[in-house]
């Protein structure tokens, strides 16, 4: 075998643990309590041999820890740092547009990033408004009944929607939509227009609008205005306009970086 031959036979395999590795990491983050080497290789295909090889590469670095005495492991502490820089990097360039949209609107702004079929809440800038809506940072909601929830959905194509949440839903409120079906045609809209509304679907006299995006590494990040319905209608053209302009400048920020 030439040298040449070599080196590309050996950054194939690279390519491939690598692959592997961020496949198990995957099915990880979907199970926070932890899973056994069986399991991983039963939800990766892969054969418990190469698991168990990889797992060990990993808690050698702390990727991966070990989750209980009888054999599971769970994402480790390096892993969550990581992934702690990346958010915190991308929440020190977007708080002071944030904080300009909340200051124009006199609104509350939220920003929260998507965890499997939920929004979990990650910072706020607080509008200053007497009458306000604050929802607490950690708090999660679902995707469904939200206007960034729904921002979110409407990246997706209508098959992996009803993947991610099912055909029926919760009525959280007389306002909330509970079918796939009636869903969809929102979502449609929402794909020609990037504004997502909550009318009172998630909580009765809230409602908001929302818009979704990917941060620099492609994780989905939405952002929400939530006000009293009672003056929301007279607003929400104005909010909608603002949130795509907020859009715009975030996304060129993060095609910058």
């Amino acid at each position: 075998m030439t040298d040449a031959a070599e080196a590309t036979t050996q950054d194939r395999n690279g390519v491939q643990v690598i692959a592997r590795a961020a496949a198990i990491l995957r099915v990880l983050e979907e199970d926070v309590s932890g899973l056994s080497l069986g399991q991983i290789a039963q939800r990766t295909g892969l054969a418990r041999s190469t698991v168990q090889r990889i797992v060990a590469a990993l808690h050698t670095e702390k990727f991966v820890i070990a989750a209980s005495p009888t054999g599971r492991v769970m994402l480790g502490p390096a892993l969550l740092r990581l992934a702690g820089a990346v958010r915190s990097d991308f929440l020190e360039f977007a708080k002071p547009i944030l904080a300009r949209l909340s200051q124009e609107l006199k609104e509350t702004v939220d920003l929260a990033a998507i965890r499997k079929d939920r929004l979990l809440f990650v910072d706020q800038v607080i509008g200053p408004q007497r009458l306000r809506t604050v929802s607490g940072v950690g708090e999660t909601f679902p995707l469904y009944c939200t206007a960034n929830g729904k921002a979110y959905l409407a990246m997706l194509d209508n098959r992996s929607v009803e993947r991610l949440i099912g055909a029926e839903f919760e009525a959280r409120t007389p306002h909330t939509i509970t079918k796939i079906g009636r869903l969809f045609e929102e979502l449609d809209q929402i794909r020609k227009t990037g504004v997502a509304f909550d009318h009172e679907e998630h909580t009765l006299g809230i409602s908001a609008a929302g818009i979704a995006l990917l941060d620099a590494l492609a994780n989905p990040i939405a952002i929400s205005v939530p006000v009293p319905t009672q003056r929301f209608d007279d607003a929400k053209d104005h909010i909608a306009e603002r949130l795509l302009e907020t859009k715009h400048a975030l996304q060129d920020l993060v095609q910058s970086r």
